[in-house]
């Protein structure tokens, strides 16, 4: 098989990369887990598409806060998914980012965080449900004519979508380049793309968790599709 029919995906490990690969392979692609010790720049000479994925907090220095005490960074991704995400969106490589992944994203790309959702914003919404990880945390307000929601299509119910979610920080400003493309009844960013882009999509909640049921498979599918197109020198 060649890899214009399987592109290869970058995948930035995590402590629960199992759901990202799975939900690549089912998409078509070829998942290639990446290290941190991998250099940005050889990286992306290797791969068709590039996924980011869940985990710690974004250094807040990078996007000029000081440290707020809920956050615990994870420095080693830092230095290694923000210079690899900032060559991707300047390659216009498919890029989808999850969780983590779309605060590095927003951040790679000039935005800001919100640091700690439960103390600095007025909200009733539990966004960090953990268990079972695939159980709907609340619903989200999906933009009409954003790339989001004409990849989840028929999975929206008056343009809007359940989610599941497990986190404690979200966009604060959205970069420049980016447009929000979901939001929860709080008014917290779910979901930032880029209008410009082939494929680049960042949503907040964990998409990879239903691979078994397959209600995000077709934001998989759209990634997938997109790294296929470039591998097949559609650039």
């Amino acid at each position: 098989m060649t890899r214009a029919s399987k592109p290869r995906i970058g995948i930035t490990r995590c402590s629960r990369v199992d759901d990202y690969v799975e939900s690549v392979v089912r998409a078509g692609g070829d998942p290639v887990v990446l290290e941190t010790t991998d250099d940005p720049i050889t990286t992306l000479g290797n791969v068709d598409g590039l996924l980011l994925t869940g985990g710690a907090d974004v250094d807040p220095a990078r996007y000029g806060q000081p440290l707020h005490p809920t956050t615990e960074v994870d420095a080693a991704r830092d230095t290694f998914e923000i210079p690899l995400s900032q060559r991707a969106l300047a390659r216009k490589m498919p890029l989808l980012a999850i969780c983590r992944g779309v605060q590095v994203l927003n951040v790679s790309a000039g935005g800001s965080l919100v640091q700690d959702i439960p103390t600095l914003v007025e909200t009733s919404l539990n966004h960090s449900l953990q268990q079972p990880k695939d159980a709907v945390a609340h619903e989200i307000s999906v933009t009409p004519g954003s790339r989001l929601a004409t990849v989840l299509g028929p999975s929206l119910n008056k343009a809007t979508c359940p989610v599941n979610s497990r986190h404690h920080q979200s966009v604060g400003s959205v970069a420049p380049a980016f447009v929000v493309s979901a939001v929860s009844p709080d008014g917290v960013i779910e979901a930032i793309e880029d209008p410009a882009a082939p494929f680049c999509v960042g949503v907040q909640w964990h998409p990879e968790n239903f691979w078994r049921t397959g209600e995000f498979a077709p934001l998989f599918e759209a990634f997938v599709q997109a790294a296929r197109a470039r591998a097949g020198g559609q650039r």
